[in-house]
């Protein structure tokens, strides 16, 4: 591991002062660390953010949320607020890790932290994700869980983020303080497909820092599902957070992410535009999740990954329709 200094910020002024020369934010420090050890990050400076007073969960009077960025996962998951109003979020972050990592874990890390994929995290291979330009040998090798949608020749790899997905669907979005002030912005607008430039995971600028997460109130049922290889900790395959409000016997309005697909959360957006306004009915579904992964892309051996992903969308629908 390449020798670091380590300093602590005290504030988001402070911690952008703080932020160049190669420095990197240290949250809950449990992908970063990681990825140092194995010399895939390198940082020469640490700027430790994560005693930030960015660690409260705000109910809003309509029922919407502000998250800090240095919450925990398990205070996510805990959070009475989060459970009744909110339970896709809660399910997400609980399928999303092992508790010890959880109670480490924060908010803002969790929504940044790198991609799985094998050559990514092995600094003797090449990818272009880590050195741009040297090639995605993961197209032709071990994809088995790798990208179906979105991706391109420059790299096939996925988003990790349960959270992530769940907040997708939420049509949540993250306050981020930068060298030209605070702004807001969507989360699907925080994340990239990766183009001809995959080392970029997000739109952030150097220096930006997550404070906070705004979730939209709900009001209607939601579910997280997670398709994975065992039941422990391990990162989804196929994964759903899906909410969805039925009138009268038909679809009034639906939202729709998938997680496991892409090189970011996937919002399902032709599959909510079928199903708007159509009778909430497994035939419905179906349709709706086919529509949806016309786009797919599989490669050689990721290929089950669409019916996989079908199934995912009707079963969940369909459970979500006789909740509602």
């Amino acid at each position: 591991m390449r020798p670091f200094a380590y300093e602590r910020a005290t504030s988001a002024e402070d911690a952008l002062r703080r932020h160049q020369d190669g420095a990197v934010y240290l949250g809950g420090g449990t992908n970063l660390v990681d990825l140092m050890r194995l010399g895939v990050e390198e940082p020469a400076r640490l700027v430790d953010v994560a005693h930030l007073p960015y660690d409260q969960i705000e109910l809003r009077p309509d029922g919407s949320l502000v998250i800090g960025a240095a919450v925990t996962n398990s205070a996510v998951a805990a959070d009475r607020t989060v459970r009744e109003g909110h339970p896709v979020l809660a399910q997400a972050v609980l399928a999303g890790a092992s508790g010890q990592i959880r109670n480490l874990a924060t908010v803002g890390g969790n929504l940044l932290q790198r991609t799985r994929c094998s050559y990514f995290q092995d600094a003797s291979k090449p990818c272009n994700k880590r050195a741009p330009g040297s090639g995605c040998p993961a197209r032709e090798g071990e994809h088995h869980n790798l990208a179906i949608m979105g991706h391109s020749d420059a790299c096939v790899a996925t988003h990790p983020s349960d959270m992530a997905v769940a907040l997708a669907a939420l049509d949540a979005s993250v306050r981020v303080r930068g060298r030209g002030g605070e702004r807001t912005v969507p989360i699907e607008d925080l994340y990239r497909l990766p183009g001809d430039e995959p080392q970029r995971d997000t739109t952030l600028e150097a220096g930006d820092l997550i404070t906070a997460v705004e979730v939209p109130v709900l009001g209607v049922p939601s579910r997280y599902r997670k398709v994975r290889e065992r039941a422990s900790f391990a990162f989804a395959l196929v994964s759903i957070a899906a909410a969805l409000d039925v009138d009268g016997g038909r679809v009034r309005d639906v939202r729709l992410a998938l997680g496991g697909v892409a090189h970011k959360p996937w919002r399902a957006r032709r599959a909510e535009e079928a199903l708007r306004g159509a009778e909430a009915t497994e035939e419905s579904f179906v349709r709706a999740a086919e529509a949806e992964l016309e786009a797919a892309e599989p490669l050689r051996d990721n290929a089950y990954k669409v019916p996989l992903a079908r199934n995912l969308i009707v079963r969940t629908l369909t459970e979500l329709g006789e909740e509602s």
